[in-house]
C-alpha cells in the first residue's frame, strides 16, 4: 500500500527560489482565535531549516497583518501563526490573502486538529482543492492499512487484493480530478504543485503539456525553468534515446566512462548508501548480476553519497562487484541530474550500443528483461 503523506515542504516539486531581481508587494490579513494579543505571526521561508522573513504582532480582536514582498515569479512562503500551526502561501504578487486559523496544532483537550483557511487568491483556491483531496486520500489510506494488517494476520489474500483495486481506483480518481483542474490552473504557481500527484514516469504527456504551456505563456517564470528543464532532461533520456555519457570517478579516483562497457547490456543503477530501499534491492541486483554477467551484462552503478567512507562500505558490505561511480555530490551529482532523477533507486538499461531499452525495472520486471534481451548469452 503506497503512502501519500506530504507536508509542506515535500509539496515543493520543482525548487521555487526565485533568482529575479524585481518584487511585487503582496499583503496577509487574518484572525487567529485562540491567539493571545501581543503575540507574533512569522512568515518564513518554505526551506529547511525555515528562517523568518517578517513578523508581526496579533493586534486587539486577535486580527493581524503583514505587509511583504515576494520576488516577481512567485514564491511559497510558510505562515506561522503560533501553537504549532502553520500553513503554506503560495504568493505570486498583488494578492492580498485573508487567513482564518483556530492558533493551535492539536487542541490538547479533545485531540482535534486544528483549521485554517487561506482565501483570496487562484494559487490558495486550487491549493485548498488539492490539500483536501490529499488529507481524503490519506485518510482513506490509513483506513486501508488497518484492513491490510487485519487481513494479513487472517491469510486473507481475497481482501488484500480488494483493498489494493480500491486503492488504485481511489488514486485514478484523485488523478483524474487533479489533471481535470490543470487546464483552469494556467501557468500560475500551483500547477506546479499539482504535479506532485501526477507520476513522471507513468504520466510524462501531463508534464510535457503543462512544460510547453509555460514555455508559450510565461516563458519568464524563473519556476517554470526548473519544471521545462526536468522535461528536457527526461526526453533526453526517454526509452529510444541514446544514453547520455557518464564519465565519473570509481573507488580509486580513476574516471571511468559510461560509454566504456559499450558492447554489453548495461543496468546505470543510482543509488546511495543512504537510501533504505535502494539496500534493500541490492541482494536481487547481485543475483542478476551473477546470472547474466557471463552473457554480456554489465552494471554502472552511480551512487549520490557525500561521504566515501560510507560509499565505499556500503559496496563492501553488499558485495557489489561491478563498476562504481560517484562525484559524492549528493543530489547535486552532475549525472543524476543530467538523468533527471528525484529519486531512487533508478535504473536505466541500455542496449549493446548505448541505447536506453527500459527503465527502473526491479526484481522479477529486470529478471524477466534480462532473460529476454540476453537469450541465453547470444
Amino acid at each position: 500500500m503506497k503512502n501519500l503523506l506530504f507536508n509542506i515542504a515535500s509539496w515543493v516539486a520543482f525548487s521555487l527560489t526565485a533568482n529575479a531581481q524585481t518584487t511585487k508587494p503582496f499583503t496577509v490579513t487574518g484572525k487567529i482565535s485562540k491567539a493571545a494579543p501581543g503575540s507574533f505571526v512569522y512568515l518564513e521561508t518554505n526551506s529547511q531549516p525555515t528562517h523568518k522573513l517578517d513578523s508581526t504582532k496579533v493586534a486587539a480582536g486577535n486580527t493581524f497583518t503583514i505587509n511583504s514582498k515576494v520576488a516577481d515569479g512567485g514564491e511559497v512562503f510558510v505562515l506561522d501563526v503560533g501553537g504549532g500551526q502553520k500553513m503554506a502561501l503560495l504568493v505570486e504578487g498583488g494578492e492580498t490573502l485573508n487567513v482564518m486559523a483556530d492558533g493551535y496544532r492539536m487542541d490538547a483537550k479533545t485531540g482535534q486538529m486544528g483549521k485554517a483557511t487561506v482565501t483570496g487568491s487562484k494559487n490558495m483556491e486550487y491549493y485548498e482543492k488539492l490539500n483536501t483531496l490529499r488529507t481524503d486520500m490519506e485518510a482513506k489510506v490509513t483506513n486501508w492499512n488497518k484492513q491490510v494488517a487485519a487481513a494479513t494476520e487472517k491469510k486473507d489474500n481475497k481482501r488484500i487484493a480488494q483493498i489494493e483495486q480500491e486503492y488504485q481506483t481511489a488514486e485514478q480518481e484523485v488523478l483524474t480530478k487533479v489533471k481535470a483542474m490543470l487546464p483552469d490552473m494556467g501557468t500560475s504557481l500551483v500547477s506546479l504543485f499539482a504535479l506532485n500527484f501526477v507520476n513522471i514516469d507513468s504520466d510524462f504527456a501531463t508534464y510535457d503539456a503543462l512544460a510547453q504551456r509555460f514555455e508559450k505563456e510565461n516563458p519568464n517564470s524563473p519556476h517554470a525553468k526548473s519544471l521545462i528543464g526536468r522535461v528536457a532532461r527526461i526526453k533526453g533520456v526517454s526509452v529510444g534515446a541514446p544514453a547520455p555519457e557518464i564519465s565519473l570517478s570509481d573507488t580509486t579516483g580513476t574516471l571511468v566512462a559510461l560509454s566504456s562497457l559499450r558492447g554489453k547490456y548495461v543496468l546505470i543503477d543510482f543509488w546511495a548508501s543512504w537510501c533504505g530501499p535502494c539496500r534493500a534491492e541490492n541482494p536481487n541486483v547481485v543475483r542478476m548480476y551473477n546470472k547474466y554477467k557471463d552473457k554480456g551484462f554489465a552494471i554502472y552503478s552511480v551512487s549520490l553519497d557525500q561521504a566515501k567512507a560510507n560509499w565505499t562500505k556500503a559496496i563492501r558490505n553488499d558485495n557489489l562487484t561491478w563498476t562504481h561511480v560517484s562525484d559524492l555530490k549528493f543530489w547535486q551529482s552532475a549525472a543524476a541530474q543530467q538523468y533527471g532523477v528525484q529519486a531512487i533507486p533508478a535504473t536505466f538499461l541500455l542496449d549493446k550500443e548505448g541505447k536506453i531499452i527500459a527503465k527502473n525495472l526491479r526484481g522479477d520486471a529486470l529478471e524477466q528483461k534480462l532473460e529476454e534481451v540476453l537469450k541465453g548469452g547470444q
